[in-house]
C-alpha cells in the first residue's frame, strides 16, 4: 500500500475515530439544533463570512467521511441562511462532499476491488458507461436510498469524476430544497423522519420512476430517427422474415410459427446450414470412422491378438454424406413448411427496415414486408491472405467433404478446435498429417496442460505437432506444393500434397443488404443485448452475430432473438451468455463450461481448483480409457461452481451435468450427494466433488468427533 493511501486511511480513521471518542454526535441531533438556534443565528449575524464558511466546511468533512448527520446539518442550513442561500450553500457542499467521498473510494479500494473481481467489474464499467449518469440520476431523486452507499460504491467503477459531480448536484436539488425548506421551519418539526411524510416519499419515488419512462420516450424518438427516411407500411406481409437457414434461422422460425406467426424463412444454399452440411455433422461421421480404426489398431490392449481393418477412403465419405441424409430431414422444407413456416429457397436482400426483397432461383423477385427480420447469415471458413495460397488449391472445412482419395500428406494450418479435429481423423486414416499453429501451443483456448495431453496423443498417433511457426509463403518447385512457415526467425520448409486451411471462421456480412441500409458491423453485426441492430426491429443470431460459434449458442440466441422480435415493446429478454458450454472432438475429449484456470487467472477471478484423474476411475479402466481429468473451479471456501474442464472419454456428455448445476446453482456438495450409476464414467463428476469435500473438511469438529468415539469406546 502506497504512503498516500496510508496517510489517507489515517485521517479518515482519526476523523471517525474523533467523531465517537468526542461523542460529537450528541450536537447533530434535532433536539440541540432547536435549543441552539437562537445562540447559532446570532453567530451567523454576527460573522456571515465565518459562519458560512465553518458551515461549509463542517458539511464537506462529514459527508466525504459518511459520517452521520448530513441530513440535520441540512436542517441546519435551511435555519440559519434561509431557503436561497442555505438551498446554494447546502448543494454545494453536499456534492464537493460526495464527489471526495466518491474520489476516496476509488483511490483506496479500486485496485483491490480490481484485481479481486475484475472481469465483472470490467463489466460493471461497460454499463456505468453507457448508462451510469442515466442511473445516478435516477438514485440522486430517491432519498429513500442511503447516498454515502452511491457515493462509495461508484467510487469503485469507471465513472468520471465530473460525471459524477454534475448528476449528483443536479439529481439531489430536489431533495436538498424539501430538507432546506423544512429547516426554515424547524420550530414546527418533531422528529427527522417527520419532514418526509410517506406521501412526499411516494412523490419521490415517482420522481425517481420519471427518468426510466422517459428512458422509453428516449428510446422511442432514437427509433424514429433511425426510421426517418423510411416509408413505414400501412400493414405487413408477415411478423418475421428469417435470412438464413441455419441453426438460427430454423430455430428462429420454428418459435416464431409456434406462436402462430406468419414467418417467412429464406435460405440460398441448404437448409441446417453449415452445422448439418459442412460442419458438426459430417465431421462428426469421419471422426467416428477415424476412431473405429483407431481401436482396431489398439486391439492388443483388450486383449484381441491382431485385427486387420480394409477401407477405401471414398466409401467412408460415402458415409459421410449418407449420415447427412440421414439427418437432413430434421431441418428439411417439407418439416418447417409442416410446422407452419413459409420457406423460401433464394437470395435476400434487406431493401428497408420493413421490407425483404427475395430473388429466386429462376430469377424472379418479390418483395415481403415483415414487422421484423431476423439475420441468421452465419459465416464461413476465414482464408489468411498468405502469399500463394491460391496456388496450391487448399481445403478449408467447407470443401474438405468433396475429397474422396485419400492425401498422402496433408498440411493442416491451424491449432483451433476444427483444425484439431480433422488433424486427428486424416491421421488415423493413414494420411502424414503436418499440423502448423503461429502460437506456442494448439487449442489455446484450453489451459496449458489440457493442449499439452492433447498434443502429446497427436504425436503418439504419427502428428507432426509445430508449433510457434508462422506461415509465411506457399510456392510450388519441381511440382511439389512446399509451406515456407517461419521458426524462431528461420525458414522452415514443408512438403505437402493437401493443404487444410482451419484457422478461423468469417462472419457472412455482405451481399443482403447491411451496407445499404447502414447497419454497424466489425467482425459481426454489431448488436445489443437484446440482439437488436440500430434499428430496433433488425435482429442478429448465430456466427453472424457473435461472440460465440456454436451450433447450441446460435440455437440459444435465436430463441431471444425471436422472442424480442415478436413481443418487443410488450416484453424483451436480454441475452443470457452467463452457462455456455463446449466441447471439441479429439481424442481425448475435451469439454468445457464457465471459466477454466487460464481465464481465471487472466480476470484475476478468485478461484480454488479440484482435480480428479479419470486414470483412477472403474469404468475408464474397464474401458481402456483410464486417461484424462476432471477440473472444477470452485469460489474459495465454498462449493459454487466457476467452472468446468473435462479431459477424456465421452467428455462433451459428462460435461452436462454441470451445465445443469451452474445453470441451477447446485453446488459440489449436492452433486456429491447424488447417487451415480455404478460403474459409469459419470462418476468421475460425484469422485472429483469428493476430492473438494475432502480438502474442505472440518478439521477441528473431526478431532472432537475422534475423541467422543474413543470416549464410547471406554
Amino acid at each position: 500500500m502506497s504512503v498516500r493511501k496510508i496517510l489517507i486511511l489515517l485521517a479518515v480513521g482519526l476523523l471517525v475515530g474523533l467523531y465517537f471518542a468526542l461523542d460529537l454526535g450528541q450536537y447533530l441531533n434535532l433536539q440541540t439544533l432547536k435549543a441552539q438556534q437562537e445562540a447559532i443565528e446570532s453567530f451567523r449575524a454576527a460573522n456571515p463570512a465565518l459562519a458560512v464558511g465553518a458551515y461549509f466546511v463542517i458539511y464537506v468533512l462529514v459527508t466525504a467521511v459518511s459520517l452521520p448527520g448530513a441530513a440535520l446539518l441540512t436542517l441546519a442550513g435551511g435555519a440559519v441562511f434561509g431557503l436561497l442561500w442555505g438551498t446554494v450553500i447546502v448543494s454545494f457542499a453536499s456534492t464537493i462532499g460526495a464527489t471526495l467521498a466518491f474520489l476516496m473510494s476509488r483511490f483506496l479500494l479500486r485496485d483491490w476491488v480490481m484485481a479481486r473481481f475484475g472481469k465483472r467489474l470490467q463489466t460493471i464499467d461497460e454499463g456505468v458507461q453507457r448508462e451510469g449518469a442515466f442511473y445516478l440520476f435516477t438514485l440522486r431523486l430517491v432519498p429513500a436510498f442511503p447516498f454515502f452507499l452511491i457515493n462509495l460504491l461508484l467510487g469503485l467503477t469507471a465513472m468520471k469524476a465530473r460525471t459524477f459531480y454534475w448528476v449528483s448536484q443536479l439529481g439531489m436539488l430536489a431533495g436538498t430544497v424539501v430538507y432546506v425548506n423544512a429547516g426554515t421551519q424547524l420550530a414546527g418539526i418533531e422528529s427527522l423522519s417527520g419532514i418526509i411524510s410517506p406521501g412526499l416519499l411516494g412523490s419521490f419515488v415517482l420522481l425517481g420512476i420519471f427518468p426510466l419512462i422517459a428512458r422509453k420516450v428516449v428510446d422511442a424518438v432514437r427509433a424514429n430517427k433511425v426510421f426517418a427516411g423510411w416509408q413505414k407500411p400501412a400493414k405487413f406481409d408477415r411478423n418475421i422474415v428469417v435470412i438464413g437457414g441455419g441453426s438460427a434461422g430454423l430455430v428462429t422460425a420454428y418459435i416464431g410459427a409456434a406462436v402462430k406467426a406468419k414467418v417467412t424463412l429464406v435460405e440460398k444454399h441448404k437448409l441446417g446450414g453449415d452445422c448439418l452440411n459442412t460442419g458438426c455433422v459430417p465431421s462428426k461421421a469421419l471422426i467416428r470412422s477415424a476412431k473405429l480404426l483407431s481401436h482396431m489398431a489398439r486391439s492388443q490392449e483388450f486383449g484381441i491378438a491382431s485385427t486387420r481393418a480394409e477401407f477405401d477412403f471414398a466409401t467412408v465419405m460415402e458415409r459421410v454424406q449418407s449420415v447427412i441424409k440421414q439427418i437432413e430431414p430434421h431441418d428439411s422444407a417439407e418439416r418447417y413448411t409442416g410446422l407452419g413456416v413459409d420457406v423460401v429457397q433464394g437470395s435476400a436482400r434487406i431493401v428497408s427496415p420493413w421490407a425483404v426483397e427475395i430473388t429466386e432461383p429462376d430469377g424472379n423477385t418479390r418483395t415481403l414486408t415483415t414487422r421484423s427480420i431476423v439475420i441468421a447469415t452465419g459465416a464461413r471458413p476465414f482464408v489468411p491472405p498468405i502469399p500463394g495460397i491460391d496456388t496450391v488449391d487448399y481445403l478449408t472445412s467447407d470443401t474438405v467433404w468433396n475429397l474422396r482419395e485419400l492425401p498422402k500428406r496433408m498440411v493442416v494450418l491451424g491449432g483451433g478446435p476444427i483444425g484439431a479435429e480433422l488433424t486427428q481423423a486424416f491421421a488415423r486414416f493413414g494420411t502424414q498429417v503436418t499440423q502448423v499453429e503461429m502460437g506456442p501451443r494448439i487449442m489455446p483456448r484450453e489451459d496449458e496442460e489440457v493442449s499439452a495431453l492433447v498434443k502429446r496423443r497427436f504425436e503418439a498417433e504419427g502428428v507432426a505437432v509445430l508449433v510457434n511457426h508462422r506461415a509465411k509463403e506457399f510456392v510450388i518447385e519441381n511440382g511439389e506444393k512446399i509451406l515456407i512457415a517461419e521458426h524462431q526467425g528461420q525458414d522452415v520448409r514443408i512438403a505437402f500434397d493437401t493443404l487444410l486451411v482451419a484457422v478461423g471462421r468469417a462472419a457472412n456480412l455482405s451481399g443482403f443488404g447491411l451496407e445499404e441500409l447502414g447497419v454497424p458491423t466489425g467482425k459481426t453485426v454489431d448488436t445489443n443485448e437484446y440482439l437488436q441492430t440500430n434499428f430496433p426491429n433488425i435482429y442478429a443470431a448465430g456466427d453472424v452475430a457473435g461472440p460465440f460459434q456454436f451450433t447450441h449458442t446460435a440455437a440459444h440466441q435465436a430463441w431471444y432473438a425471436a422472442v424480442n422480435a415478436l413481443f418487443d415493446p410488450l416484453k424483451k429478454f436480454k441475452a443470457d451468455y452467463s452457462v455456455i458450454p463446449w466441447a471439441t472432438f479429439v481424442e481425448p475429449e475435451v469439454a468445457r463450461v464457465g471459466l477454466n484456470e487460464q481465464e481465471a487467472k487472466e480476470q484475476n477471478v478468485p478461484h480454488e481448483v479440484t482435480v480428479y484423474g479419470i486414470d483412477d476411475l472403474d469404468r475408464a479402466i474397464a474401458d481402456g480409457e483410464a486417461h484424462g481429468f476432471v477440473k472444477v473451479l470452485t469460489v474459495p471456501g465454498k462449493d459454487t461452481i466457476l467452472g468446468v474442464t473435462i479431459v477424456g472419454e465421452h467428455a462433451g456428455d459428462l460435461i452436462a451435468e454441470y451445465v445443469l448445476a451452474m445453470k441451477q446453482g447446485i453446488g459440489l456438495n449436492k452433486i456429491l450427494g447424488t447417487i451415480h450409476i455404478y460403474p459409469t464414467l459419470a462418476e468421475a463428476n460425484k469422485y472429483v466433488a469428493g476430492v473438494w469435500k475432502k480438502a474442505h473438511a472440518p478439521a477441528g469438529l473431526l478431532a472432537w468427533v475422534e475423541r467422543f468415539h474413543a470416549w464410547r469406546r471406554g
